[in-house]
């Protein structure tokens, strides 16, 4: 059994101890944690579409639900920051219950309905009546609980989490059970696969997911506004870094999102015209080419890919 999970738990190890030591060696705390922000929304988002195939064009939804949960918490409840990490993961379980009923659609219906679920959550959000509780358009200040150190180990703990958790999915009866329905959800059905409630539990874990990412953010930003956590260019990022390095592995979205977030913060911040551009065209050779990403031409010179 440790044996089928081994190379998994390799990878887990190799990024773990990379973004522990790194602050030691290279001082930009800034990208490190975005890097790894990337990195475990990735891994949330190939939960659900690389296990199941559904696509969440508005996977920000829940990112913005777990910043907005442990913001609230924090700033209304005075709770602490840690524990309200987790309870901003489980404001983007509740958001991701309530569109429960989304999985009943498929393909580009199940991507727009996603879409625009996460932008009616955002016009909720920043609506200026709700100013007491999300103080509206105007952003919310932690700054009193501001701890740039505390906010990137807990980033990192986030990382590893979401890391495990695709590991296991990926050597597990569940994750196989996931492929199966993706790859024919009559045939599996008949094998015996609740096929409702499998979707339902990688939908909430996909969410999870993302809502320790958001929580984990609003703490290291301090200040941030509801355009910023329901920005479409997270959903955005985080599907073209799944895509480009392979879906339902582990290794596919590390790689995806470890080359191309790189590639944006020396090229796209100084030139977004052209990185934009640059996407674009990704986007469209990924999708008529290489639709499994760089971990189909791996696997084609026979390298194994966990």
């Amino acid at each position: 059994m440790l044996k089928r999970f081994f190379p998994s738990l390799t990878v887990v190890l190799v990024i773990a101890a990379l973004f522990l030591f790194l602050p030691r060696f290279y001082n930009n705390q800034s990208f490190l944690f975005n890097m790894m922000l990337y990195l475990a929304l990735a891994e949330g988002l190939n939960i659900i579409y690389g296990f199941t195939g559904y696509l969440p064009f508005g996977y920000v939804g829940f990112f913005g639900a777990g910043a907005y949960g442990a913001a609230i918490a924090i700033t209304l409840l005075h709770i602490s920051p840690f524990l309200a990490v987790i309870i901003g993961g489980f404001c983007a379980v509740l958001t991701g219950v309530i569109l429960i009923p989304l999985l009943r659609l498929s393909g580009a219906y199940f991507a727009i309905a996603n879409l625009a679920a996460s932008q009616a959550l955002y016009q909720v959000v920043a609506n200026p009546s709700l100013e007491k509780i999300t103080q509206g358009p105007y952003g919310i200040d932690l700054s009193a609980v501001y701890n740039a150190n505390a906010g990137y180990y807990t980033m990192l703990g986030v990382l590893i989490f979401a890391m495990l958790l695709v590991a296991y999915m990926r050597n597990s009866d569940f994750g196989l059970s996931l492929l199966a329905i993706k790859e024919d959800q009559v045939s599996a059905s008949l094998a015996g696969v609740n096929v409702v409630k499998a979707r339902s539990i990688a939908w909430m874990l996909s969410a999870f997911v993302a809502g320790l990412c958001g929580a984990a953010f609003g703490w290291y930003t301090a200040v941030f506004y509801p355009s910023t956590v329901f920005s479409l260019d997270v959903s955005v990022f985080t599907i073209v870094f799944v895509l480009f390095g392979g879906i339902a592995t582990v290794a596919g979205p590390l790689i995806g999102a470890l080359l191309l977030y790189s590639m944006y913060n020396f090229i796209g911040i100084s030139t977004p015209q052209y990185f934009q551009l640059f996407y674009g065209l990704l986007i469209i050779v990924l999708v008529l080419f290489l639709p499994d990403g760089i971990a189909s031409i791996l696997r084609k010179g026979k390298v194994y890919v966990p």
